[in-house]
């Protein structure tokens, strides 16, 4: 009974509330692994642009009407591959840190034996998610300003905003998915029958009409495709705009759905 007690969301905080009281525990977190985080999310990405759209896209040619509306593989495949870096943190953070604060250092334990509920507890994670992906993305897009893919300043700030949706739409999901996961072996196959396909396949290399008509209308119902599309036509300021609005949509139905998706599936593994 006492470990129902511990989890019972009603506690009288506000949302605001009872994300900032944790907010010195994730501080704590961001000063301790901020160098691993630089590699990862800064330095590791820049060399893959480098590689794939500098480098090999030298051998591509930049026919916009073949890569919708680039005028060269570097500009085409920028976008892409900063939408699936969006991705890519979302779900490192959301997999096996959720399993510690569950099963190892156990730190969702001692949050909820206080007046936190598990909605405070999710919430404080996705927003450190959602700074990661956001601060990430941000370097990403500066970094890459002064290679001329943006076609307008506008352009990517709008962008830098729909790769923060894009990473709460797969944070959410896959913390209600790692929520109510035993064991972290299930994780591999997170990576790899979800993430690296996602990754290849959605749209970040090349379009998705290269798939064939079969696997391209699979591809328009992967979320990283959504995020995709939407990021490289505002780089490329080529925006349609009801279309851009779908896409939108589908992204924030699935991070609304997700945050619920996450709360319960907390709430459920605290509780049993």
């Amino acid at each position: 009974m006492a470990a129902i007690d511990r989890v019972d969301p009603p506690r009288g905080l506000s949302i605001a509330e009872g994300t900032l009281r944790q907010l010195d525990y994730w501080w704590a977190v961001v000063k301790r692994t901020w160098r691993g985080g630089v590699v990862s999310s800064f330095v590791a990405p820049l060399f893959y642009v480098v590689g794939m759209g500098v480098l090999l896209g030298g051998f591509v040619a930049g026919d916009p009407s073949r890569l919708e509306g680039a005028t060269s593989y570097l500009d085409f495949v920028v976008p892409g591959l900063v939408a699936a870096h969006a991705m890519q943190i979302a779900v490192g953070e959301t997999t096996y840190p959720v399993m510690g604060g569950i099963k190892w250092h156990r730190s969702y334990h001692a949050q909820l034996a206080t007046p936190l509920g598990v909605r405070d507890v999710v919430n404080a994670h996705l927003a450190f998610v959602a700074f990661r992906v956001a601060s990430a993305c941000a370097v990403f897009l500066l970094v890459l300003a002064p290679f001329g893919v943006f076609a307008s300043w506008w352009g990517p700030v709008l962008a830098w905003f729909v790769l923060l949706v894009l990473g709460m739409a797969f944070a959410t999901v896959v913390f209600g998915i790692s929520a109510r996961m035993r064991s972290e072996e299930g994780f591999g196959l997170i990576f790899r029958l979800g993430v690296i396909p996602l990754t290849l396949f959605s749209g970040s290399f090349f379009p998705i009409a290269n798939l064939g008509p079969v696997l391209e209308v699979v591809a328009w119902f992967t979320p990283l495709w959504h995020g995709v599309d939407l990021t490289r036509m505002l780089c490329l300021d080529t925006v349609d705009l009801p279309l851009a609005l779908v896409h939108l949509a589908v992204l924030a139905a699935l991070a609304g759905f997700g945050w619920l998706w996450a709360i319960r599936g907390l709430d459920g593994r605290m509780r049993s």
